[in-house]
């Protein structure tokens, strides 16, 4: 007997060259898309005006899906993100002479 050998173990989902986070971006989308285009044909928009407006928005969508996979890879996405959350810079306010001042003694403005 022959056994196939799942050789996927470890790696990330992938689907037609999309990876990890960008599925989810890629398949919230659709549903986003989705539920817009079913909103304004319930609210009595022009069927073709809202078949425009699905294929336009879900293009645009597998576009930019694919374009974010292609730049950022696999995981640049999250480290661009985790960019945007760091601080550029810190600021101290405390004076020279506390900031070098042995432990010895605790104040009442640290508590």
């Amino acid at each position: 007997m022959e056994y196939n050998i799942n050789k996927g173990i470890g790696k990330s989902v992938e689907f037609k060259g999309l990876k990890s986070q960008y599925l989810f971006i890629f398949a919230g989308g659709l549903l986003g898309v989705f539920v817009v285009f079913v909103v304004l044909y319930m609210a009595g928009v022009d069927q073709w005006v809202c078949i425009g407006f699905g294929v336009t928005a879900a293009s645009a969508l597998v576009w930019f899906t694919f374009k974010l996979n292609a730049e950022y890879g696999e995981h640049g996405l999250m480290k661009v993100m985790a960019r945007r959350q760091h601080p550029r810079y810190l600021i101290n306010r405390r004076t020279p002479r506390r900031l070098f001042a042995r432990g010895g003694r605790k104040e009442a403005a640290d508590a």
